[in-house]
Order: structure tokens, then sequence, then C-alpha cells
């Protein structure tokens, strides 16, 4: 027995695995792109499977196609994101046709597939006549590659925001700010381009972190209202040539109530399919957030770095042995790999931004590479954030004696007599303490008429972490 089936598409014929879902123009693409053996990510067709689901829905309701068969499309795209097994019929490369549409087919071929499929077991049980979904004629009815990509980068990237990015950022600011509080009396040196500077609390340090953090929300807040905005109803260049008036706000309208994110039709149409400005947007916001999580995984590593000939201000978790040849050797390992991911998100974003430039005339033609880089960015974002939290901050725990031993020792302090004995003055005890590696304030008893009990006051680094002058 063959291997192999014949299916038909307007090219011609091909021959198609008999044991695959999918059709002719699936397997031109399987053909046509051996690129990268990377196929578009599941969050994304899933997404396009709720969109073929709304889209035959609305259809329906506005009368456009028979009921039985917008059924029978509904229930085939419930069945492929119930059944994971089924994904490995949706093989079509990342790297394929710019504007998706081997995607996009490889999607309505396998829905029609499974849809016919239901639809003669039923036919053969009752007696019926067999209805024939067609790939282009019913799934994709109303619909162009060219609006349904891009309506999918959108709701593939409002998902994943609402129910990963956003709870992510709000754990790791909780998880930041809960163990700040529990080491708010920890003093310790601050520094400037990684040399000694004047004191700061390490829950004021830690502060900084979880402001940069919602920083980083509120923007990719702010910007959820564009991205709710889908391009679906313009299909080919955005003028809607073949879909009914009310097809956009139908679909939207659906999907609305199926994911309680509030989509909306396109403001213009011909923007949102010729162009990824909204996305390029996210995806630079995305690279802010990246940034903000190297910088906090960059402190933990120099905060942790030792144990011995390093800061050593605290120890974060030992996770794992950190060497195959030195016994006893323990790694940042968490900030580590999340300043890998950062730096991935990074690269992701350049070549989000090269693709966003690819609006030539009425579309976009990096579309599939646009949307794997910005799922594999916010997934990217999510898992390192509560791994951040889980396994980093909540649980590391702080070196008193060592922060306490070098926060004594350290001349800057005399900063704060700058407004009382003058900076030239102020310097040349900084100097001497340096030099003989003296206490600043055995030095200070030297140069200055001060007392010890008034340099004990104005020294005091924890009232230095208040600010303001002292009295």
């Amino acid at each position: 027995m063959s291997s192999y089936r014949e299916e038909k598409d307007s090219l011609g014929i091909v021959k198609v695995p008999v044991d695959a879902m999918y059709g002719a123009q699936t397997q031109r693409a399987i053909d046509n792109f051996p690129i990268s053996a990377k196929p578009m990510p599941v969050r994304f067709i899933k997404s396009l499977l709720l969109l073929k689901l709304t889209a035959a829905k609305a259809n329906a309701e506005l009368g456009l196609i028979e009921n039985q068969i917008a059924v029978a499309i509904q229930d085939a795209c419930k069945a492929i994101e119930n059944d994971d097994k089924i994904m490995r019929h949706f093989p079509v490369d990342v790297f394929q046709t710019g504007s998706g549409t081997s995607t996009n087919m490889n999607a309505n071929e396998v829905i029609a597939h499974i849809a016919n499929a239901n639809l003669k077991k039923n036919s053969s049980e009752q007696g019926e006549q067999e209805n024939q979904i067609h790939p282009n004629d019913h799934v994709n009815f109303g619909q162009s590659s060219n609006d349904v990509i891009p309506s999918c980068i959108h709701i593939s990237a409002c998902l994943q925001i609402h129910s990963s990015l956003l709870p992510a950022i709000n754990k790791l600011i909780t998880c930041i700010n809960t163990k700040a509080k529990s080491v708010d009396d920890v003093c310790k040196t601050g520094r400037t381009h990684l040399m000694d500077a004047m004191p700061i609390r390490l829950s004021q340090s830690m502060s900084a972190w979880s402001s940069q953090l919602q920083v980083q929300k509120d923007a990719i807040e702010s910007l959820m209202p564009k991205l709710e905005q889908l391009a679906i109803g313009g299909t080919a260049v955005g003028t809607g040539v073949n879909t009914h008036k009310n097809f956009a706000a139908k679909v939207c309208q659906i999907l609305a109530q199926r994911s309680s994110v509030p989509f909306k039709t396109a403001e213009n149409h011909f923007a949102l399919i010729a162009s990824q400005d909204v996305v390029v947007t996210l995806s630079g916001m995305c690279k802010a957030l990246a940034v903000t999580l190297m910088k906090i995984a960059n402190d933990l590593r120099w905060m942790n770095s030792g144990p011995l000939a390093g800061i050593a201000e605290i120890s974060l978790p030992a996770l794992q042995p950190g060497s195959s040849i030195m016994p006893g050797k323990v790694n940042p390992v968490i900030p580590e790999a999340v300043a890998m991911a950062a730096a991935q998100v990074i690269g992701n974003d350049t070549a989000i931004t090269i693709g966003g430039q690819s609006g030539n005339f009425e579309l976009n033609v990096m579309l599939p590479m646009i949307a794997s880089n910005l799922i594999e960015s916010l997934d990217l974002l999510t898992n390192s954030m509560n791994t951040l939290a889980d396994k980093a901050i909540q649980d590391f725990s702080v070196n008193k004696e060592n922060i306490e031993t070098s926060l004594s020792k350290n001349p800057v302090l005399v900063t704060a007599l700058n407004p009382i004995i003058g900076y030239e003055k102020a310097a040349e005890i900084a100097k001497a303490a340096y030099k003989d590696k003296r206490a600043v304030i055995d030095v200070a008893i030297e140069k200055t008429s001060l007392s010890r009990e008034e340099l004990e006051h104005y020294l005091n680094p924890a009232a230095l972490t208040e600010g303001g002058l002292s009295k």
C-alpha cells in the first residue's frame, strides 16, 4: 500500500503522506521551505484556530455560510486545540512566504479535513448526504492571509500578555518588595562605577528594581488598546473585498466574549496590514523589560560574588554544583540564565525591527518571523521573571558580617563632612584613610576639631541613607 495520497490545488497534483491531515498547499510549503525545521509556535497556531472558529461563527450569523458547515468548522477547531498530538500537522517552517499564507492554508486544510471527516461520519450514521467543506471557500471565507496573520499576531500577543506576562511582572514586583521589607535594616556600601560610594540600604537598592519593573509594566499596559485592534476584515489589501461589511465587527465581538480581551476592529485596516508598527513598539518594550531583568540579574551576581574573594554581600540559593572539576563551587545559575534570556529578547527585537520595516506598499512580508520572535520573547520574559522570583530573590540570604566590615572601612563616608569641613579637607581625610587603611573616623579626629561623638553622629551610615544635611 502506498504511503502517499494525491491532493490537488490550483497548481496541480501533489503527493501528501497518507496520514497527514493537511493538503496540497501545506505539502508544497514543506517541500519549498526546508529552512529551519522550526514550525510556527503552538501559541500562534492556537490563536489562528480561535480566529478561524470565530470567523465561522460570524459568517454563519451573517448568513454567509450554512450553519451546519460553520458548526463543523468550530468543532474541528476545538478538537485541534484540545489535542496536542494534532499539532504535528502544522509543520510549516517559520521562514516561509512573508505573508504567512502557507500557515493560514495549513490551518484551513487541517480544519477542513477534520470537519469533513466528522460530517462524513455523521452522514454515514444518519444516512444523510455528505457536505464537503472547502479550505478556501468555507474555512477561509471572508478572509485573507493578509489580514488573518497580522490579526493572529495581535491576538496571540494580547492573550499571552494578559495570561502570563503581566502576572509574572506583578509576581516579581511583589517578591522584590516583600524581600526588600525583610532586609530594610541592612545598610551596605553603595557603588557607582563599581567603586565604593555612599551607604545605601539594601531595601533602597532593591526598590530601584521594582520601580523599573513597574515602569515597564505601565508602558506595556498603555499599548494594549492599540494591540487589541485587529486587521481582520481588511482582506487582501485593506479594502475588505469579498467580505461582509459587518464581518470584522462581528468577529471582534465574538472574540472579546470568548477571551475576555476587548478586541476591536482596526481604526485603519490598511495600516495594520501594511505595517507592524504596534508590534515593533511592543517588541521594543520587551527589549526594555529584558534590559531591566539583565540589570537585576547582574546586581545579584555581583552581590553574590565570592564567597571569599568577591563582594559576598548576599548568598543566592545553592541550586546545583557549579563546576565539573572544582569541587564545592556553586555558581549564580539563575541570574546567568535570566541574563542569557534577556540577551535573546534583545536579539529578537533587532530581527522584529528589521521585519517591521519590510512593509512594502500594502503588505508587510516578514510576518511569520515577527510572530515567532515576539511569542518567544514574551515566553522568555515570563519564565525568567517567575524563575528569578522563585529561585533567586525570594530565598537569598544576607551576609551581614561582610557588609558591615566593608562599610565600616569605607572612607567615602567622609562625604557627609563636606558641608562642615569642606570638600578639600574631606578629600585629604579620605586619602589618608585609604593610604593607611584606617577607619575614616580615626583620621578625622586627628585632622579636624570635631569630637568622636560628633563624628559618630555625622558618619552614621544608617542616617546617611536618609539623605539631607546632617545636623
